[in-house]
């Protein structure tokens, strides 16, 4: 009984020591996306409140709606773990990869997504941003690495560019609306263009500039001991080995 009681310990105490490693940003916006789920599931909360909905966010200030339409992903099943890993993935490959030690910036590209999201679902009759959300971070992380070469379910081998239009099709397949797709693809490509491609560009200049605020928040000295994710992972969905710069 002892040994057993020592050895759940020991358990909790790796997983929390494991957890406290994933980077701030993918560490809180994955823990909010599954408790939202768990919530959902436990009857505490329901869809219905957490869906976008821009006449109750005005007329009725559900103000949460804004924040809580990108953390739901749906009950518990294939589609909502295919979201979370990809979540976990790409937004935790991002933040050690082009953001680390950039933690600002990185929460800077949530806000600009974000708004942009929020702004498009006013016309594009989106009740959950998440999906687009992740399709965007995707996407990003496939446009700073475009060397890499992915699998997808041992059926396809393409570059890193296209896996957000693979997820697309693949989503096409399913019968689901590829609306959330393009959606998170096109502020995807803003944020791509803005930040990566036009101030490179002659007469260009930086136009996404983070706010002052954001770094005396989040910018934080650079951890010693830090683990950074692998970034080959057993699954269905792999990548090979990334060239080095």
């Amino acid at each position: 009984m002892v040994d057993s009681v020592a050895a759940a310990a020991a358990m909790a105490h790796s997983f929390t020591q494991e957890y406290f490693q994933i980077p701030v940003v993918t560490r809180a916006y994955t823990t909010a996306c599954v408790l939202t789920t768990a919530a959902v599931q436990l009857e505490v909360i329901t869809p219905f409140q957490l869906y976008f909905n821009p006449d109750l966010i005005i007329r009725r200030y559900q103000l949460w709606r804004l924040i809580t339409s990108f953390l739901f992903f749906g009950s518990l099943g294939f589609s909502f773990v295919f979201n979370i890993i990809f979540l976990y993935r790409y937004c935790r490959m991002l933040e050690e990869g082009c953001f680390r030690g950039r933690t600002a910036d990185f929460v800077f590209m949530f806000l600009f997504g974000g708004v942009l999201m929020t702004l498009f679902g006013l016309f594009a009759n989106v009740f959950f941003l998440g999906q687009a959300f992740i399709i965007m971070l995707v996407y990003v992380w496939s446009r700073r690495h475009p060397l890499i070469h992915m699998n997808f379910f041992g059926l396809l081998n393409f570059q890193a560019p296209f896996l957000p239009w693979v997820l697309m099709g693949f989503s096409l397949l399913l019968g689901n609306s590829i609306v959330v797709d393009l959606l998170g693809i096109s502020v995807g490509h803003m944020y791509y263009f803005l930040e990566d491609v036009f101030p490179n560009q002659p007469g260009g200049r930086k136009l996404l500039m983070t706010p002052e605020l954001l770094r005396v928040m989040f910018d934080q000295p650079e951890v010693s001991d830090y683990r950074p994710l692998q970034e080959e992972q057993d699954g269905d969905l792999q990548q090979d080995e990334e060239p080095h710069n």
